[in-house]
C-alpha cells in the first residue's frame, strides 16, 4: 500500500453500521459480525470516533479481545473529538433525525490541531484497546481544509515518522478535496467513499490519476452507494438521500444487464472497483451475519467478461474504466 510494507486484503470490514448508523444494532450482533468476519479471513477493520460516537470503536475492542495484534490491520480516523459539551452539528442529521441512533451522549467536536489529532489517537486507542493503529485518516476534512491540510496532516506525518503508525491518509466522499490533499501531502492511502462505483466513476476524472502519479493507494468505500446498487426500487437511497429519477433509472439499467447474465448486481458492484490498479481494497459495512455472509460471497461470483462489455456498450461504465478479467 503506497510506499509502505503494509498489505491490505481485498475486502475490509467497515464499522459505521455497527455504530448504529441509521438504525440500532445490538452489542451481541455487532460482536458476532466482527467475530465471523475475522474467522473468515477479513482481518482489516476500519472504524472512527464518529461512528456511533465511539460505540463502533468500543465494539471492535470487544470483538478483537484475545486476538494477537499483529494478525489485524486496524484503521481509524482523526478530526473529531468526542465531548459531552459538543455543539449541535446539523451535518449529522437528515430531516431532523440523527444519523446515529441510541449512541453515547458525548458528541463530535471538530479539531484538526496537532494537539487534537494526538488526543484523538490516544482516546481511540483506549476505546479500541490497542497500543497502535496501522492506518490513520483525516476524516471528512473538507469543511476544515486549511487546518486539516496543515496541522492535522503534520500531526499524522510526525506519528508516521516516529513509527507510531504505518500509513496515513484521508477519508471522505468529495473528490476535489482528496485530489488536493493527495497532490500536496505525502499520503499513503485514501478512503474514497462512493465516488468509484458502478454508478459513479467521478473519481477517475482527477483523483485516481493523481493517486497514480503520487503512488497513493485507494480503499474504495460505499460501493453500493448506500443501497441503490443492491436494490434499485422506488424510495431507495443514493448517498443516504432519496435517489433522483435519473439515478434510479441508471441503476435499473445496470441491474437489467446483470440479470441478463444471471449475476447479482451487488457482486458486480463489489468486484468492479477492485479492477482499478490504484484500488487495493474494498470496504463493506454489514450490520448482520446474513449481510456479512452475502457480502463475502460476492467476491467469489464468477462474472463473465461479456457483462462488463455490455455495461460499457450501454455507457454505464466509462470507456477508460478498468474491468475485472
Amino acid at each position: 500500500m503506497g510506499d509502505t510494507e503494509l498489505r491490505l486484503p481485498r475486502i475490509g470490514l467497515g464499522t459505521a453500521s455497527l455504530g448504529n448508523f441509521l438504525r440500532p444494532v445490538t452489542d451481541k450482533d455487532a460482536t458476532a459480525v466482527i467475530t465471523r468476519a475475522l474467522e473468515r479471513g477479513t482481518r482489516y477493520l476500519d472504524t472512527a470516533p464518529l461512528y456511533g460516537h465511539g460505540l463502533a470503536e468500543q465494539r471492535v475492542r470487544a470483538a478483537i479481545a484475545g486476538i494477537p495484534r499483529d494478525e489485524l490491520v486496524i484503521s481509524t480516523k482523526v478530526g473529531r473529538l468526542l465531548r459531552e459539551d459538543a455543539p449541535h452539528d446539523e451535518s449529522q442529521y437528515f430531516n431532523g433525525e440523527p444519523f446515529y441512533k441510541n449512541v453515547p451522549s458525548a458528541g463530535p467536536v471538530w479539531d484538526f490541531s496537532e494537539k487534537g489529532v494526538r488526543q484523538s489517537v490516544e482516546e481511540s486507542m483506549q476505546r479500541v484497546g490497542v497500543d497502535r493503529f496501522d492506518i490513520l485518516h483525516l476524516h471528512d476534512p473538507d469543511e476544515h481544509f486549511e487546518q486539516a491540510s496543515t496541522t492535522g496532516y503534520n500531526a499524522l506525518s510526525k506519528l508516521r515518522a516516529d513509527g507510531k503508525v504505518q500509513a496515513i491518509g484521508a477519508g471522505m466522499n468529495r473528490t476535489a478535496v482528496l485530489t488536493e490533499l493527495v497532490r500536496d501531502c505525502d499520503l499513503d492511502v485514501i478512503l474514497l467513499a462512493g465516488r468509484y462505483t458502478l454508478l459513479d466513476q467521478t473519481g477517475m476524472d482527477e483523483l485516481l490519476p493523481m493517486c497514480a502519479r503520487r503512488k497513493t493507494s485507494v480503499v474504495a468505500g460505499g460501493v453500493f452507494n448506500s443501497g441503490i446498487l443492491i436494490d434499485p426500487e422506488p424510495g431507495t437511497t443514493f448517498d443516504y438521500v432519496p435517489a433522483s429519477p435519473e439515478v434510479l433509472e441508471r441503476a435499473r439499467r445496470i441491474r437489467s444487464i446483470c440479470a441478463r447474465h444471471d449475476i447479482p448486481m451487488a457482486a458486480a458492484a463489489v468486484q468492479f472497483p477492485l479492477a482499478h490498479p490504484q484500488v487495493c481494497s474494498v470496504l463493506l459495512g454489514p450490520r448482520s451475519l446474513d449481510e456479512l455472509d452475502m457480502d463475502l460471497g460476492l467476491l467469489s461470483v464468477d462474472i463473465p467478461s461479456a457483462l462488463w462489455a455490455d455495461l460499457r456498450a450501454d455507457n454505464l461504465i466509462r470507456p477508460d474504466a478498468p474491468c475485472p478479467e
